[in-house]
């Protein structure tokens, strides 16, 4: 089963390869949405501006691609930026962002320094494949000025706390997103991507 990383040139692939890499699964990084839409499985990273990883995506024909994805029930994993823009909006754009979750990315509005950068801990709010073998509490790396706020609560997997509670895992169907990065989470990131990487939805 090949697993499919989207290139739209916002950042961290070489850690996501990296990390497929030693969890020896057979992947692919590519800019061709036909590949994506026929994809058994679909990451979607992304460190950046949601502005421009939205014009770059549509230029691609990714938004499409993606849709035909979700729809045959493919699993797709968004990573950091990957989290944002599957959201109606965000901030940080002009234009609307993908909407395969209702909702939309917004800016800090807290007392501490942002962007948000380093580890901390989530706390699991909703059973999901995607958090087995984890234990409750575990650490992992951020690097974020803004963060998705899904329109439902249902939607809100998982949460972390900087100044205020936010969403760091967000979840419909055969889609999940995470806030932070767990290719460069260490082991409970691995553990995370692996879970992933075993889902059936």
């Amino acid at each position: 089963m090949m697993t499919i990383v989207i290139d739209y040139e916002a950042g961290n692939l070489r850690s996501v390869e990296t990390a497929l890499r030693f969890l020896q699964t057979d992947f692919a990084v590519t800019a061709d949405p036909t590949v994506v839409a026929a994809a058994d499985r679909v990451i979607l990273p992304g460190v950046g501006d949601a502005g421009a990883a939205m014009t770059t995506l549509r230029e691609r024909g990714m938004p499409e691609a993606l849709g035909t994805a979700l729809s045959r029930g493919v699993p797709v994993l968004g990573i950091c930026l990957g989290s944002q823009i599957i959201l109606d909006r965000s901030e940080e754009a002009e234009d609307s962002c993908l909407g395969f979750i209702p909702g939309e990315a917004v800016r800090f509005q807290c007392d501490l320094k942002v962007p948000h950068m380093g580890w901390n801990t989530i706390q699991v709010e909703r059973d999901h494949p995607l958090f087995q073998g984890l234990q409750q509490g575990s650490s992992f790396y951020f690097v974020h000025s803004y963060y998705p706020r899904p329109a439902q609560p249902l939607h809100c997997l998982g949460t972390c706390e900087y100044g205020q509670t936010f969403a760091a895992v967000v979840g419909r169907d055969n889609l999940v997103a995470t806030q932070f990065h767990p290719e460069k989470s260490g082991e409970a990131g691995l553990r995370m991507l692996r879970a992933f990487l075993d889902w059936r939805p």
